[in-house]
C-alpha cells in the first residue's frame, strides 16, 4: 500500500494576516510563501490543495505563487486552475493549484461562472501513485451564499459524474475531494450535502473530524475539509496550528490499496 499525506490550505493570495489585498510588499509575500514552503516540507506533505493562488497578479507582487512555492518546496509537479482572468492595468489571475511528487497524468479547471473578480471553481488532477491513479478535486466554494454554494455542488456533482462514466474504471479510487467549502459550521450547508452526494460512490468519510480553521489566529469555524472515498485506509487527520494565512491547513494521511 502506498502511503499519502495530503494538505489542503487556502493561502489567501500571500499576504499571510494582513486584512487587506494589496498591502503586502513583493518582498513580504516571498518571505511568506518560502515559509509555507518550509511549513509543507515539516509535515511531509506528498500532495498540497491550495485555493486563492496568484499566477501573475498585481495585487501580489506580479509574479507566479506557485511555480514560487513549487521550486521552494521541492515539488516536481504541479497544476494550475486559473477561476479568475482579468487583463490590462490591474491585472489579475487567480484560482485553485495542485502540487505533487507524483506525476499528474490528467488536469481540468472548472470555474463556476464567467466573472473576472471573485470567481469560485475547483481543479480536478489525476495523480499517478505508482500506476494507481488517483483522482482528486480541489474545491472553493461562496463565501457569503448558502444558495450558490448548493448550486456550485450540484454542477460538481454533474461534472464528477460525467467524468466517472468516462475514466472511472481507470480509477483506483472514487475522487478524493478537498478545500475550502466556506461553510458557516451549519449541517444543512455545503458539507453536508456534498458529504450526501458522495454516498453514490461509497462510503466517504469527512475530515478533520474535530479542530476549526478559520480565523487562523482563534479559529472558530470549520470551513477547510477533505472528502476521503471507501478504498483508502488508516486514516489520520489534524488541523495544523498555523498563521501563516487567515485558514490554518488540514493534513490527512491515508493509505491506498
Amino acid at each position: 500500500m502506498q502511503r499519502l499525506r495530503l494538505v489542503t490550505f487556502n493561502i489567501a493570495h500571500g499576504r499571510g494576516l494582513t486584512p487587506i489585498q494589496g498591502l503586502t510588499s513583493p518582498r513580504k509575500l516571498r518571505v511568506n510563501l518560502r515559509r509555507i514552503a518550509d511549513l509543507l516540507g515539516k509535515l511531509g506533505a506528498n500532495l498540497v490543495a491550495l485555493q486563492e493562488i496568484d499566477e501573475c497578479s498585481v495585487w501580489s507582487g506580479s509574479f507566479d505563487h506557485l511555480d514560487y512555492l513549487r521550486t521552494h518546496a521541492g515539488f516536481p509537479h504541479a497544476a494550475f486552475g486559473i477561476n479568475n482572468r482579468r487583463a490590462g492595468l490591474v491585472n489579475l489571475s487567480y484560482g485553485n493549484a495542485i502540487l505533487s511528487r507524483f506525476p499528474i497524468n490528467e488536469t481540468e479547471t472548472i470555474a463556476f461562472g464567467k466573472r473576472k473578480l471573485g470567481e469560485k471553481g475547483f481543479l480536478f488532477v489525476e495523480i499517478n501513485v505508482g500506476g494507481r491513479i488517483v483522482p482528486l478535486v480541489n474545491l472553493h466554494l461562496h463565501f457569503g451564499s448558502r444558495r450558490r454554494r448548493l448550486v456550485q455542488l450540484d454542477h460538481l456533482v454533474t461534472w464528477l459524474k460525467g467524468k466517472e462514466r468516462e475514466r472511472g474504471r481507470a480509477w483506483s479510487v472514487p475522487p478524493i475531494v478537498c478545500g475550502d467549502l466556506n461553510n458557516p459550521d451549519t449541517r444543512d450547508d455545503a458539507t453536508a450535502a456534498l458529504l450526501s452526494h458522495l454516498t453514490d460512490y461509497g462510503d466517504y468519510t469527512l475530515h478533520p473530524q474535530t479542530g476549526r480553521t478559520f480565523p487562523s489566529p482563534l479559529p472558530r469555524r470549520a470551513l477547510d475539509f477533505v472528502f476521503i472515498p471507501p478504498g483508502c485506509r488508516m486514516v489520520h487527520s489534524e488541523v495544523v496550528r498555523s498563521f501563516l494565512s487567515d485558514h490554518r491547513p488540514v493534513m490527512v494521511e491515508f493509505s491506498v490499496a
